[in-house]
């Protein structure tokens, strides 16, 4: 009787490809939804930004023209701003002399709502830049203050020199 060498089995075997496969899935639970709100958040910060360099180059077109605007607000309505929210109108009286283009949509694709009040620089409520966030839907009406970083869902809003609604941190 003639004696076969053994074989040495090569591969993985089912046990070993299941473990990996655990381990991997467990890797991406955790990396997956930190990734996804670090992607929000960096929309969120891209806002802010673009409302902020809108916001002071209406300041500095306000400055030039001898306005001033009346800021400090407990609560406000986007409906008590007066003038144009033509974004093509409010581009026209800032670029290039104080903007080289104004943003048009915010970190999540929806458009910005405008207000600069050309014909009458120095009335009240002259100047406001809001982002309806994630969700698309602009309130309105807000109170004076911050929000949880986290809630996407929440407007920013800037009018007459200063942030009304702002992301905490």
């Amino acid at each position: 009787m003639r004696a076969y060498p053994k074989r040495r089995a090569s591969g993985f075997t089912l046990v070993e490809l299941l473990i990996v496969i655990a381990i991997i899935g467990l890797i991406a639970a955790i990396l997956v939804p930190n990734m996804l709100d670090s992607l929000q958040r960096s929309r969120q910060k891209r806002t802010v930004g673009d409302i902020k360099i809108a916001g002071v180059a209406m300041v500095s077109w306000l400055t030039d023209h001898g306005g001033a605007a009346a800021a400090g607000q407990a609560t406000i309505s986007i409906s008590d701003w007066q003038g144009t929210g033509d974004i093509t109108e409010i581009g026209a009286t800032l670029i290039p002399t104080y903007l080289q283009t104004i943003p048009a949509n915010d970190g999540w694709g929806n458009p910005f709502t405008y207000r600069l009040n050309i014909a009458e620089p120095s009335s009240t409520h002259s100047m406001l830049v809001a982002s309806p966030g994630r969700d698309n839907i602009l309130d309105g009406t807000y109170t004076q203050g911050t929000f949880d970083v986290r809630d996407y869902d929440e407007d920013i809003v800037w009018a007459d020199g200063e942030f009304i609604r702002l992301p905490k941190g």
